[in-house]
C-alpha cells in the first residue's frame, strides 16, 4: 500500500516478542515533557485508549496537557504528520477540533522509541444523540469537515478498501489460532459470502472518497456549552463521505433513517453528499466487523487487551460473529437505507 504499515503489519514491533509499551515508564514521560520543557508536577492520570497510550499530565503552574503517546510502528512519522496537518487546516477554518500543539517547531516528538504529542485539554460530555437538533448540529460540524477534507487528498495515509479492511483481516484471522478448529470452517465460510456482498455493494456505488475523520462514533465527541467537537483523528484515511455518518446511526431501519435525515440536514449546510452512498453503509458495517476482530487479535500481547477484552477468542464469540456476518449478508440483501 503507501509507506506506513497497513492492518497486515500492525502487529510489528520494534522488539521482538515485547509487549509494544513495556518501556514507557512514568519517569520516560515525565523526562520526555520535561525536555519539550514542560515541567510535570507529579499528577499523570491515564485515560481511556487502548491502541495508543494517552495521559492528562499536570504541568506546574501551567494547565494540564494531554499526552498521546503512538503504538510503535503502526504510523509512520509522515502518516501521524499527515493526520496533524489535517486537522491544524481544520482548526484554521475555524472548526472545532483539537490539533497537536507545536512545540520547538513541531507536533511530533520522540523520546526512547516512542513517537508522541501534546494536546491542549478540552473538556466536554457525550452528546444526546436522541434530539434531532444535536444530530443536525453533528451533520454541520461533519459536513465542515468533509469540505476541508475534500480540499485535497492524503499522500500517505491509506484508503479503507475491501482489501486492507476485510480480505486481508480476514486471511490473517484464518492463518492464526484465534479461531477455534471446529467453528473455523464455518467462519471461513460467512466470511467469505459476507465479503462477496461487500464487493458487490461497493462495486454498485463506485463511491468518490476524502479525508475524513474515519472513527467518528459518539465517543470520540465531546459537547460543551458551544457544541461540538472533534478528539481522536488518529483513524483518519481516505474514505466515502458516509463512513464518518453511519456510525452515528443506532435503532430501528426506520430510526435511522428519522437520524440520517436529521444529520444530512446539517450537512448539507457544508457540503454535497450523494445520496447513493446510503447503499454501502451494511458493507462499511460488515468491514468494520471483519477488521474489528482481527484488530484484537494482533494487539493480543498487549497486556491491556487481555485485561480489556476478556472474551476474546472464546468459541463463543467466534459463534457471535457467524451470526452477526450472516444477519449483515441479509442486511446487504435487503433494501438500502431510505429517506423517502
Amino acid at each position: 500500500m503507501n509507506p506506513d504499515p497497513d492492518p497486515s503489519s500492525e502487529e510489528l514491533f520494534a522488539h521482538a516478542g515485547e509487549a509494544p509499551f513495556a518501556r514507557l515508564s512514568v519517569e520516560v514521560m515525565l523526562n520526555a515533557l520535561d525536555d519539550l520543557g514542560l515541567a510535570g508536577d507529579g499528577t499523570l492520570v491515564a485515560l481511556n485508549s487502548y491502541e495508543n497510550r494517552v495521559y492528562q499530565v499536570g504541568i506546574e503552574d501551567q494547565p494540564p496537557v494531554i499526552v498521546k503517546f503512538y503504538r510503535p510502528n503502526r504510523w509512520s512519522d509522515a502518516a501521524i504528520l499527515e493526520e496533524h496537518q489535517f486537522t491544524d487546516e481544520l482548526a484554521l477554518h475555524e472548526i472545532p477540533v483539537v490539533p497537536a500543539l507545536s512545540i520547538n517547531g513541531t507536533t511530533l516528538h520522540h523520546a526512547e522509541g516512542f513517537a508522541f504529542s501534546v494536546f491542549e485539554r478540552r473538556g466536554g460530555r457525550a452528546p444526546d444523540i436522541e434530539r434531532t437538533d444535536t444530530l443536525a448540529w453533528l451533520g454541520r460540524f461533519i459536513g465542515r469537515i468533509h469540505a476541508v477534507g475534500a480540499t485535497r487528498a492524503y499522500q500517505v495515509r491509506p484508503t479503507l478498501d475491501l482489501q486492507s479492511f476485510g480480505e486481508e483481516p480476514r486471511r490473517w484471522l484464518l492463518d492464526s489460532d484465534f479461531i477455534a478448529k471446529e467453528i473455523r470452517a464455518s467462519y471461513a465460510a460467512v466470511s467469505a459470502a459476507a465479503l462477496e456482498c461487500v464487493a458487490k455493494e461497493l462495486f454498485a456505488v463506485p463511491a468518490s472518497v476524502i479525508r475524513v475523520h474515519g472513527d467518528c462514533h459518539i465517543g470520540n465527541v465531546l459537547w460543551t456549552e458551544h457544541g461540538p467537537h472533534f478528539v481522536d483523528f488518529d483513524d483518519s484515511r481516505m474514505a466515502p463521505a458516509v463512513q464518518d455518518l453511519w456510525m452515528l446511526l443506532s435503532g430501528a431501519r426506520d430510526e435511522q433513517a428519522l437520524q440520517m435525515r436529521a444529520i444530512l440536514s446539517g450537512y448539507r449546510e457544508f457540503a454535497d453528499f450523494d445520496i447513493r452512498q446510503l447503499r454501502i453503509i451494511e458493507a462499511l458495517r460488515t468491514l468494520r466487523l471483519l477488521h474489528y476482530s482481527a484488530w484484537l487479535a494482533r494487539r493480543w500481547h498487549d497486556p491491556a487487551f487481555p485485561k480489556a477484552f476478556p472474551w476474546f477468542a472464546s468459541v463463543n464469540y467466534w459463534q457471535e460473529r457467524i451470526t452477526e456476518l450472516r444477519e449483515q449478508i441479509a442486511a446487504m440483501n435487503d433494501e438500502p437505507l431510505s429517506l423517502d
